[in-house]
């Protein structure tokens, strides 16, 4: 008979926890355990880092706006401010939707940094991989992008970097020029990706009288998606009372067609007649807002017309995110 070989008992882990840096997932853990990294600390790395973060954006200074950017608006920058003010050597950092060859994030020749919002992310914290992408811009070498990658699942998030006080105001944009100072001079690379960009961009403005509410143009019609901070029940509810009263539309021809989720956060959507533009919205908008705040503040029980108008605006949510 075949002997049996005699058994090993992996060796015990030599780190703790917190001393053991990240490995490839096939490779030997240097906990020293004897086991593959994936099957040891790599797992409870990967648990912590593909964990979803329903809010990514909560506590930050405009946070409806970082949802609407993120998942609506085509173009558009803002400027960020720095909890610890800015690096030596860089002038500025500004948020933006979307950088030339879907770069996370480039370092300009002049030192400033561009923040991509609208790439893929590595975990289920959107955040701390923008954090993670923010801080190596900060000291990448002049005139580089920067690659993403999967944040430390302890690393900085948005919110430990960002100062939490002042506004948060974006610039919708028309097209993607914003992307190099001098156009003209683009490389072949960029100067292509920025013509398709503005090929596929759809016409958007930001309303001035109401906070988050972006009007879009689209070939059949336009539309108005207004990204809201409130408990979804409770805003589903609000919306249902208004919608079972005739007071959810914005003006003739115009109708309140159901909502996104996104971030954790709940988007009704109004088709708009394409005679109506942005600034033809803006009074409807307001108006509407201060009915929305009187229905927000009711607590009776839905009615059987408002539970009705739920059910049918809950059918017709989508979920982005």
């Amino acid at each position: 008979m075949a002997k049996k070989r005699p058994q090993t008992k992996a060796k015990r882990p030599q780190l703790d926890d917190a001393e053991v840096p990240v490995v490839g997932a096939r490779e030997p853990c240097p906990c020293g355990s004897g086991r593959r990294y994936k099957a040891c600390h790599g797992r409870t790395t990967a648990q912590a880092t593909t964990a979803l973060v329903q809010r990514p954006f909560e506590g930050l200074p405009g946070e409806c706006d970082w949802v609407a950017l993120r998942e609506l608006v085509p173009a558009a920058t803002v400027g960020l401010t720095l909890r610890d003010g800015l690096p030596e050597g860089v002038p500025s950092v500004t948020l933006a939707t979307v950088l030339p060859m879907a770069w996370p994030a480039l370092r300009r020749d002049d030192g400033s940094v561009l923040l991509g919002l609208q790439n893929d992310t590595a975990s289920g914290d959107i955040s701390r991989d923008l954090a993670d992408t923010l801080a190596r811009a900060l000291t990448a070498d002049p005139g580089t992008p920067v690659q993403g990658r999967r944040a430390p699942a302890d690393g900085p998030r948005l919110q430990d970097l960002l100062a939490p006080e002042g506004a948060f105001e974006p610039e919708v944009h028309s097209g993607f020029e914003f992307w190099v100072p001098d156009p003209e001079n683009a490389t072949p690379d960029v100067s292509a990706s920025l013509e398709r960009a503005n090929a596929a961009a759809i016409p958007t403005v930001r309303l001035q009288g109401v906070d988050a509410a972006y009007w879009c143009e689209t070939p059949d019609k336009n539309h108005l998606r207004w990204v809201m901070p409130h408990d979804e029940e409770r805003l589903l509810d609000a919306l249902a009372r208004l919608h079972a009263a005739g007071r959810s539309s914005l003006g003739e021809g115009t109708r309140l067609v159901g909502s996104f989720r996104a971030h954790g956060l709940t988007v009704p959507v109004w088709d708009l007649p394409s005679e109506i533009t942005a600034q033809d919205i803006e009074k409807p908008a307001a108006e509407f807002a201060e009915r929305l705040a009187e229905a927000l503040a009711t607590d009776a029980p839905l009615t059987h017309d408002e539970r009705r108008a739920r059910g049918g605006l809950t059918n017709r949510q989508v979920t982005l995110s």
